[in-house]
């Protein structure tokens, strides 16, 4: 793909959070940029505004001659602007076929699994970028682009296989867990991508080797696995987890390569810290200056996002699978172990809630209390069989379903963490929250 700096790149669904990373990215490296999307606030705009890049209502008439379009992947081709696109001519590419075509110029490095991958992209982007020259793509909206970069870093999204259109050189695989039901029919048709995209890894991977699908991977590079057991290749020992953090020693094939410590909670960030060491180790970076980088992460936006408001933690996390639900409480419990824990949670999808009603019901009895909001559909399906209720009858630990109206139930609580979970707009339950409770709790500070 040849970039032309004398057109304009409009990104339909630019607010998306891998769409708006990019957008970042080519403006960055000079291209003319600009997008459109719905009109309701998203947390990725904030990025476009600051950089000034035009963030337009959806319309047919955005679509100049001039124009490259890149399509987001939540829009089909009957979207107004995409028809209009096609009717002018114009050259029309997909988000992710745009970024295979992109990362064929640098030390690609693709981060991917059913969780996780935010948090340990922006933490890679962090370490590398620290060393050396680094572009990076990440999941929460932020992107980062320079011409003479060595290395990037990027999220690789297994929806739809859509990471098929990838082949970096090395992968990051957190783990293979059943998500997506809209789409993928079982966890075997979920390993079947994986092993798909790890076919096209051109130098290595490096896979978390306590999960047992990505053990069965069979590819000619080298799998490189990571984890605590002794048979994995970088063995993590001596944990340490505390109030401030964890810290822990890392081996490779039985040697010591150095002593980390991470300022982030739950036993899966030091494995995400784990990862990156490792391929940094692989490329050949200096142990002592990748640990120095780790010590200054400051995480990556909606997950584990915290305030203090009145005497309450109010946490606001993108957990939406049952895995990254228990990471987050995990996380929650490490840092404030004499608080109680109160979950929030916001289902996303119909399909994934009825998939995974007993797994939801099961990591949310973690929380010391449950409160649950409704289900928040999507673009693909507005509706569907199963209710709020039919979790909430799982819960034991509560289950009661509030609403953006009435968050009072929530003020029951004092000196305790509250966190907000969900990938829909949980975050106005939140807001609705914080102002209940500035104006009843005006004098706790």
């Amino acid at each position: 793909m040849k970039m032309d700096k004398n057109k304009i790149y409009h990104f339909v669904g630019i607010k998306g959070a891998g769409m708006s990373a990019l957008a970042l990215i080519l403006h960055e490296k000079g291209f003319n940029v600009q997008g459109s999307d719905i009109t309701e606030y998203v947390f990725t705009q904030r990025e476009l505004e600051k950089a000034g890049i035009t963030i337009l209502p959806f319309d047919k008439h955005n679509i100049k001659s001039n124009m490259i379009v890149v399509a987001g992947n939540a829009f089909k081709d009957s979207h107004v602007e995409i028809q209009e696109a096609l009717k002018k001519g114009l050259n029309v590419v997909r988000y992710h076929r745009f970024i295979g075509e992109l990362i064929k110029s640098f030390t690609s490095i693709a981060v991917t699994g059913s969780h996780g991958k935010t948090s340990t992209t922006g933490l890679l982007a962090h370490v590398l970028s620290g060393i050396k020259p680094t572009s990076y793509l990440i999941g929460d909206g932020t992107g980062h682009g320079i011409s003479e970069a060595d290395f990037f870093a990027f999220e690789a999204c297994e929806y739809r296989r859509h990471f098929l259109a990838y082949a970096p050189d090395y992968a990051i695989i957190t783990n293979i867990d059943f998500d997506h039901p809209d789409y993928y029919q079982s966890i075997e048709d979920v390993f079947d991508a994986f092993q798909s995209f790890s076919t096209q890894v051109k130098k290595g991977i490096v896979a978390f080797g306590e999960d047992e699908q990505l053990r069965r991977l069979n590819v000619e590079v080298p799998v490189y696995y990571y984890g605590t057991s002794d048979e994995n290749d970088f063995v993590v020992k001596n944990i340490n987890r505390t109030t401030s953090g964890s810290a822990f020693d890392v081996y490779f094939n039985n040697e010591m390569i150095g002593h980390y410590q991470v300022p982030a909670y739950g036993l899966h960030n030091v494995y995400n810290a784990l990862s990156v060491i490792a391929i940094a180790h692989l490329e050949g970076l200096d142990d002592r200056e990748v640990a120095e980088e780790l010590l200054t992460f400051g995480g990556v936006k909606r997950r584990f996002s915290e305030k203090k408001v009145t005497d309450m933690i109010i946490v606001d996390d993108y957990a939406h699978h049952p895995a990254e639900i228990k990471a987050t409480i995990d996380g929650a419990r490490q840092k404030y172990p004499e608080k109680e824990v109160i979950a929030v949670f916001q289902p996303h999808t119909f399909t994934r809630t009825v998939a995974l009603l007993d797994e939801f019901a099961e990591a949310l009895d973690l929380a010391d209390h449950v409160y649950l909001c409704d289900i928040f559909g999507s673009a693909r399906e507005e509706q569907g069989s199963v209710k709020i209720e039919n979790l909430g009858d799982k819960i034991e630990k509560g289950g009661a379903v509030i609403t953006e109206d009435n968050v009072s139930p929530l003020l029951d609580y004092h000196d305790a963490v509250m966190i907000f979970m969900g990938a829909g707009d949980v975050q106005k339950f939140e807001r609705a929250y914080e102002r209940l409770l500035t104006q009843t709790r005006p004098n706790i500070m």
